[in-house]
């Protein structure tokens, strides 16, 4: 999977994911503060996934109807690394030829696609 880790996800996450052979940007990394729209962009730009648990981007999806190359948000009821690991290993395991071009909402105990509303590419 080629993808951006959002800063709120932290830096273990995008590490952990280059170490599983995954070419991601960590913006945690290399570019902290960042605005929204512009890691939206940045994502489009570069054809990656956005990896994030910031709600923001839905609504920068389905009511600006931004572009996206795909999102997978994750809404967990625990945000440490370990289960956040754990949720993108079963996510990957079982969905990642069907990420790109949608929105996906990932909790603990279920995923749920969504094209967005006329913003995919």
């Amino acid at each position: 999977m080629r993808g951006i880790v959002d800063e709120c996800l932290g830096p273990v996450v995008g590490r952990w994911l280059r170490g599983e052979g995954h070419d991601v940007i960590s913006i945690f990394e290399l570019a902290r503060g960042s605005v929204d729209e512009d890691i939206l962009a940045w994502a489009v730009r570069e054809d990656r996934v956005l990896l994030t648990a910031d709600k923001g981007f839905g609504d920068l999806v389905f009511r600006d109807q931004h572009a996206h190359r795909g999102i997978i948000l994750l809404r967990l009821d625990d945000e440490s690394p370990a289960n956040i690991i754990q949720v993108l290993t079963d996510l990957l395991d079982q969905y990642a030829d069907e990420i790109d071009h949608h929105f996906v909402v990932v909790t603990e105990t279920s995923v749920r696609f969504n094209r967005g509303s006329g913003g995919a590419i």
